[in-house]
């Protein structure tokens, strides 16, 4: 017993249990299959290779199924960058055409003649009073050209007097004579708070007012579908040209009635030369702003404005001249 005792604290693995257990059953499956890991997996192992492979499908994916959307997502946002250079470019390309052809000028858009930006130019307290003056602008064209298949209609159908070349005559001068006679002073007048855009204004924004009256009564044989017209279609019994007469009437009548507001707004703005101071200073020099001021100073001034106006109407400018 106590030499057993010795051997086994000499070499505890001379033990006879121990050495069946290490040489016994898994020697004989590895002699029986030596390739075969499922005998090691179920005699407790360690299953390094399930492991290794559990480890590998997460690190390196066989399957694309999970990262298809995000590829997909990211040519998406690719592509619509690209629409968006795309679009910018055209844009550019497109605005360098303009300047090269018109230069800043942006109004009308078939055709640039002038610059018209009532949000750039014209200060914030007048820009509605500006917006509405030019919305009456665009009913009065409206109106004139709505003006001239009416008049064509009652002429057709025989109604007395109705002269449809005076409606084409409106509308062709009206309109461009109307914009730069009327709406484009008052429209200088409340960006530059300059007096005499002012009287330009003043002067033929009253004679459109006149035009406007001749145009709601409207005579058949001056090419304005007015009351009269109307009243002589449904008389004759020509009840589609009283019935487009009639909406020329009313274009004519709210046109009118609409000018007439603003020509009062505007004569009564704060920034008109009467109400306020009577000089302004641009850098060193100093000039009258109201037509007050003018009175008292003989025919010099009166000269001088009228130079001034002709200069106006003609160039559009007051570069360099003094009021």
């Amino acid at each position: 017993m106590a030499s057993g005792r010795a051997a086994l604290d000499s070499n505890p693995f001379d033990d006879p249990s121990v050495q069946s257990a290490m040489h016994g059953s898994l020697d004989d499956d590895l002699e029986a299959a030596p390739f075969d890991t499922d005998s090691l997996h179920g005699k407790g192992g360690l299953g390094y290779a399930e492991t290794l492979d559990e480890d590998e499908e997460e690190l390196y994916p066989t399957s694309t199924h999970g990262t298809a959307p995000a590829h997909a997502m990211r040519e998406d946002d690719i592509a619509r960058r690209e629409r968006e250079l795309a679009e910018r470019e055209r844009e550019l390309d497109a605005r360098t055409e303009h300047m090269r052809k018109f230069g800043r000028n942006n109004w009308p858009p078939f055709y640039p003649l002038v610059y018209h930006d009532i949000d750039a130019e014209i200060p914030p307290d007048a820009q509605e009073t500006m917006r509405h003056i030019y919305y009456l602008w665009l009913l009065l064209t409206a109106t004139l050209i709505w003006n001239v298949p009416t008049v064509i209609v009652m002429a057709i159908s025989s109604v007395p007097n109705a002269n449809f070349i005076g409606a084409i005559i409106y509308l062709v001068f009206i309109p461009p004579l109307s914009f730069m006679l009327w709406y484009r002073p008052v429209y200088n007048g409340l960006m530059k708070e300059h007096s005499l855009f002012y009287y330009v204004y003043f002067l033929f924004g009253g004679f459109h007012l006149l035009f406007s009256l001749y145009s709601v009564i409207g005579y058949a044989s001056t090419g304005c579908a007015g009351l009269l017209s109307v009243i002589s279609a449904f008389y004759n019994g020509k009840w589609v040209g009283g019935a487009l007469a009639i909406v020329s009437s009313l274009g004519f009548v709210v046109q009118g009635a609409g000018n007439l507001w603003y020509y009062r707004i505007v004569r009564r703005c704060p920034n008109l030369p009467r109400s306020i101071s009577t000089t302004k200073r641009v850098g060193r020099d100093t000039y009258p702003r109201g037509p007050h001021v003018c009175a008292g100073q003989g025919r010099a001034c009166l000269a001088r404005r009228t130079r001034l106006l002709v200069r106006v109407l003609l160039t559009g400018s007051l570069r360099g001249s003094r009021v």
